[in-house]
Order: structure tokens, then C-alpha cells, then sequence
């Protein structure tokens, strides 16, 4: 395929299954994974700029927490950007969902610091605070099943043209 012939499968877009539209060149993300991405590029760069903000939810049985926390923003940037290309979503996918189980432990270290904080205190903020945290720890599965969508994805293995070539 010459390489204009590839700007010109690039430049077109086709209608989706649903009306939205996909470019002819790759299929649409699985439903989610952008908005997982996005999550992860934005949590990453915070995880960068702003290491203390998170070392005091890394588990007090790890070590070196501002290395764990810097260590988990790379691998949020890496996860996020590689889900949004097609050809390496499913290994992100995979690895997106094997680093929302592994941060899940800082996650109920944050619930259970806003409820000592919450107890102690009596502030309406921090019972707020720690009821949010609560409810946030139930709505990592959904994003579990998400970058698992994405690690089953196959639309990233070759374009949708030799996916046709392919089965016809």
C-alpha cells in the first residue's frame, strides 16, 4: 500500500454501528476506555505534580511510599495512553486492569484515614469526605470490567479492510 494511499484511508470516516463515527482506518474504542484513559492520563499526571497528596493512601505495610506513588503515576500515564491506540490496547487493557486491583489497597487505606479523621474530628466535611471514599471503592469493578473490554479488544490487530480481506 502506497502512502497515499494511506493518507487517504486515514482522511476518511465512515458511520459506527449506533451513528457515531470511527475512522475507516481503526475501529472505535470499546465503551469506556476512553473516559479510562482519560482518568488515568489526568490521576498519572496528579500522581507526578503532586506526589504527597497521595503517599498518605500507600498502605503503611509498603515501603518507600513516594517511590510507590511515583512508580503508579507512570504506569497510569503508560496504561492511559496506551489505550487510546488501537494496536496496543489490549496489552494496556490487561495492564489497566491488573493496576486498578493493585492500587485498590490505597484506595480502603483512604476510606479508612477519612473515617479515623471523620471520628475523631466530628466534621460534617470529613463524614462527607469519608462516605465519597466509601462509595468510590464499589466503582473500581466497573473500571476493572472496562480495561478488561479493552484487553479483549481486537480491533487493534490490523485495520478494518484486512479484518474483511481476512474473513471474506
Amino acid at each position: 500500500m502506497s502512502p497515499a494511499d494511506l493518507r487517504g484511508r486515514r482522511a476518511r470516516s465512515v458511520l459506527a454501528p449506533g451513528g457515531g463515527r470511527t475512522s475507516a482506518m481503526h475501529g472505535a474504542a470499546p465503551r469506556g476506555v476512553v473516559g479510562l484513559a482519560a482518568a488515568f492520563l489526568a490521576s498519572g499526571t496528579l500522581h507526578l505534580v503532586r506526589p504527597e497528596l497521595f503517599e498518605p493512601i500507600v498502605p503503611r505495610f509498603l515501603p518507600a511510599p513516594r517511590e510507590l506513588v511515583l512508580a503508579s503515576g507512570v504506569a497510569e500515564l503508560v496504561c492511559g495512553a496506551g489505550l487510546l491506540h488501537p494496536r496496543t490496547r489490549p496489552v494496556a487493557g490487561a495492564a489497566s486492569a491488573a493496576l486498578l486491583v493493585a492500587v485498590f489497597p490505597a484506595n480502603v487505606q483512604m476510606s479508612l484515614s477519612h473515617g479515623r479523621r471523620a471520628a475523631r474530628t466530628r466534621q460534617p466535611a470529613h463524614g462527607l469526605a469519608f462516605a465519597a471514599t466509601v462509595a468510590r471503592l464499589p466503582l473500581q469493578w466497573p473500571l476493572v470490567r472496562v480495561a478488561l473490554r479493552a484487553a479483549r479488544a481486537q480491533d487493534g490487530a490490523q485495520p478494518p479492510a484486512r479484518r474483511a480481506q481476512a474473513a471474506g
